[in-house]
């Protein structure tokens, strides 16, 4: 199956269900597009793998980056229903990305990009694909190609940014694991702080386990830093590192 790049294009006028605590709220597409500029990031399923552990986590975690460069809300849209996308959208922590159930398919389908992935049982799906709007029209698309598998090349968070703003240098990525009342970790997260690094912290007997950080590190010792999948090691490492 062939995609057409609709750049160039308005989006789909179409109406979407969403549940609001314990109502129903139809919203249109104008809700979500009209006078915005807007990311939006196309996936086959909500807790499913890539979609999950990468495609809505990165854009999630960059979300502010985009509003830095100009961009009004990042929306994620798929073909489920809006329980679905809400729970989600909580399993995530993704409050900040506006969940778009597109849950007839009604808006992919008219988009071109609805298919039948009846063979795995999902029934009818969206591609992945993700496109930046500009008050209701289509300014770029980044069009994953349609090979056997789950493509994951272009649709990216990084992609979208860099064509916003290729000069835009994005946030590191950082994963701080501590412990309660270590006096060390404390003075890496004042660091990283005062340096306004952004850090995703991980305590001990919450969130790891002591063989889940020797696995990782090889030590037993906290804090542990990483940045872009790079150990930096533990607060007297940082403070050099950031000198």
């Amino acid at each position: 199956m062939s995609f057409k790049d609709q750049t160039g294009n308005t989006v789909p006028q179409v109406k979407f269900k969403i549940r609001k605590g314990h109502e129903w709220v139809e919203k249109t597409t104008d809700d979500f597009f009209k006078g915005k500029k807007v990311v939006v990031f196309a996936l086959p399923g909500a807790f499913t793998p890539t979609c999950s552990s990468t495609h809505l986590p990165r854009y999630n975690e960059l979300y502010d980056s985009f509003r830095e460069n100009g961009v009004d809300d990042v929306i994620c849209l798929s073909v489920n229903d809006s329980f679905v996308m809400n729970d989600w959208q909580k399993d995530q922590k993704a409050d900040k990305i506006t969940m778009l159930p597109d849950g007839n398919g009604e808006f992919s389908e008219k988009l071109g990009f609805l298919v039948d992935k009846s063979a795995i049982g999902f029934g009818k799906r969206s591609w992945r694909y993700s496109m930046l709007v500009n008050d209701g029209k289509i300014e770029k698309m980044f069009i994953e190609d349609d090979v056997p598998g789950d493509p994951f090349n272009v649709s990216n968070a990084e992609t979208m940014i860099k064509y916003i703003n290729p000069n835009y240098e994005i946030p590191k990525s950082i994963a701080l694991f501590t412990r309660p009342g270590c006096s060390f970790c404390a003075e890496a997260k004042d660091l990283l702080n005062k340096h306004q690094l952004k850090y995703e912290e991980h305590i001990l007997n919450q969130d790891y386990s002591v063989k889940t950080l020797v696995a990782i590190s090889g030590t037993t010792t906290v804090p542990q830093i990483f940045m872009n999948g790079e150990r930096i090691g533990g607060a007297e490492q940082l403070k050099a590192m950031l000198k």
